[in-house]
């Protein structure tokens, strides 16, 4: 609803209640310096909020029986088919619970938002199915993705798969031990400090932090602007190349992202040769 200005006797009112001493010309002066920041309020709600695709047809899916999600790993379970054809065609991938699929609940790891679905798809989601990928489901993440390790989402702890009674690392728990246990073969997690890397590294599989704002964050919960970043997750090298390409470059949405990213062909890259390369090795 638009924004109205205060009159005089309002803003009189207030700034009595501040004991402050002003005259009529004062407020006058005061109410005349509002009405341009006022006017910037309207001219928002006259501009037309753009609206997030929602192209493929599906169910909302079920949440996993524990019988069926022994490792904690599952948040939701779903069956999204994308295009018959493109470069992630037979490849089931699971999403970080921070990422928006419209229809399909999001929790992102708390009880705080237990019930809340989102009614559009994230650009990563579009860009995955537009591929020709599945969206099997979505991963149990740390509350708020507010951890590093594996035991702070209220949906309780997620597992190493390779030792239940070893964490799994955070916060894209839940992605790292999917992909590493063959329930999905790629994830799409986030990173802000080692958020993608640290579970991928802990439960032995590869993730990427791409450069910021190369993969778009519309439609993922803002953990904070500057430091945000989505990226792929997978057994090998390759796939997380090739989910790289399909989910990279601007959507021209996310303020994260310089107008004229260059997206390359990462899968090309991986030639086997590493003449030349420089790898520095931490002394613990």
């Amino acid at each position: 609803m638009p924004v109205q200005p205060p009159t005089i006797p309002e803003l009189a009112r207030i700034a009595e209640s501040f004991g402050l001493q002003v005259t009529n010309e004062d407020l006058e002066s005061y109410r005349g310096l509002m009405l341009s920041s006022i006017e910037s309020y309207r001219r928002l709600d006259e501009m037309t909020e753009p609206v997030l695709p929602v192209e493929y047809p599906r169910t909302p899916g079920h949440r996993p029986r524990p019988e069926d999600n022994r490792l904690g790993a599952w948040y939701w379970r779903c069956d999204i088919h994308g295009a018959p054809e493109g470069a992630l065609a037979g490849k089931t991938v699971v999403l970080k619970d921070n990422i928006c699929v419209a229809g399909v609940p999001m929790m992102n790891g708390t009880n705080v938002l237990e019930g809340y679905i989102p009614d559009v798809d994230a650009t990563v989601v579009t860009r995955v199915l537009d591929a020709g990928g599945t969206i099997a489901g979505k991963a149990v993440c740390e509350s708020l993705c507010f951890s590093c390790a594996s035991h702070t989402a209220d949906t309780g702890p997620v597992r190493n798969p390779h030792n239940p009674e070893l964490s799994a690392g955070g916060s894209s728990s839940g992605c790292a031990v999917l992909v590493a246990a063959g329930e999905a073969d790629m994830a799409i997690g986030c990173d802000q400090g080692g958020s993608i890397r640290m579970p991928s590294g802990w439960c032995g599989i590869f993730g990427l932090k791409p450069t910021y704002g190369l993969v778009p964050y519309t439609g993922v919960y803002n953990l904070e602007l500057t430091l945000d970043h989505a990226g792929p997750m997978a057994r090998t090298t390759a796939d997380v190349a090739l989910l790289l390409e399909a989910i990279a470059g601007t959507d021209g949405m996310d303020p994260r992202q310089h107008v004229g990213t260059t997206v390359d062909k990462y899968t090309a890259a991986l030639t086997g040769d590493v003449r030349d390369l420089r790898v520095a090795v931490l002394q613990e």
